[in-house]
């Protein structure tokens, strides 16, 4: 499974090899003016969901078209700490060029498959899904909504151009317009593309009956406690899917999951997430 178009993974690659090295390896250009024969291994140091892999392995092949690699387990499965990842073989100053940029990309994705992983483990049993958000790294978010994937969860929108989403700041203005939640909803529900779904976000119990009225798809429930949860899925009645966001942590997601809502969204997926720890070990031939 590749996360990316091939050219698109060249950019992405490319840009993040020229930052690392924009006049090349100068430490290894000087001690090692001639090839180097070396194999080396990538090594998951701890429990970890693999993402990320086709983006090393893509890098190495960026740095140095000649070096052989073996893949030892695919992306998206299960490695336990002192398993081999990916095994490179050939010149080592090409290994050591591509190593940096390789486990950066390979670290930060398996970080969050792996914690991505631990949500959906923690809410086993219960039909909700847990989905990413749009706090990600710039020029990173296809990357990092693939690694959710990876790791079990479901992706919310990519872009602002792929839903229409009623948030605080909107009722804001809409209110300053003289616009109730309900008027607004059915405008933008006027204006919009018709397959667009329309997710409205309310913080308070009472703003649930003008968000049907406006004709949610969803209602996003924000910094909602569970018990207010609960009672918000009474109110809606099956007349829109129910979203929960907000502060949600390991501890409480199991809650949540209970309280009835159908899409739990947490934005550490991908912002928050530890790097997996992940090494290259590398061996003179």
């Amino acid at each position: 499974m590749q996360p990316l178009s091939p050219d698109q993974l060249h950019g992405i690659v490319m840009a993040a090899l020229q930052e690392d090295a924009p006049f090349g390896d100068a430490t290894t250009a000087a001690l090692f003016p001639d090839p180097v024969s070396a194999s080396a291994v990538v090594l998951a140091k701890q429990h970890v969901t693999v993402a990320g892999l086709a983006v090393a392995i893509q890098t190495f092949r960026e740095v140095d078209a000649a070096l052989t690699m073996t893949e030892h387990v695919p992306d998206g499965s299960t490695a336990q700490a002192g398993a081999a990842l990916l095994t490179i073989a050939g010149d080592a100053r090409s290994i050591l060029r591509a190593e940096r940029v390789a486990l950066n990309f390979l670290q930060h994705l398996s970080g969050i498959a792996t914690l991505t992983r631990a949500y959906c483990d923690a809410i086993r049993g219960y039909p909700a899904k847990i989905l990413d958000t749009r706090k990600t790294l710039p020029g990173l978010r296809a990357l990092e909504k693939w690694a959710v994937s990876l790791g079990g969860g479901t992706n919310h929108r990519f872009s602002l151009s792929d839903g229409i989403m009623v948030k605080d700041n909107h009722i804001a203005l809409l209110a300053q317009a003289g616009l109730s939640l309900a008027e607004g909803c059915r405008l933008a529900r006027e204006r919009a593309p018709h397959r667009l779904r329309m997710i409205v976000e309310v913080d308070a119990l009472e703003q649930i009956p003008m968000a049907l009225d406006g004709g949610a798809d969803v209602i996003l429930l924000d910094n909602m406690i569970p018990a207010d949860v609960r009672r918000a899925v009474d109110l809606i009645k099956g007349r829109a899917l129910v979203e929960v966001s907000g502060g949600i942590t390991l501890a409480t997601v199991r809650d949540y999951a209970a309280a009835g809502a159908d899409f739990i969204s947490i934005g550490a997926l991908t912002h928050s997430a530890p790097a997996a720890d992940i090494s290259l070990d590398l061996t003179p031939a």
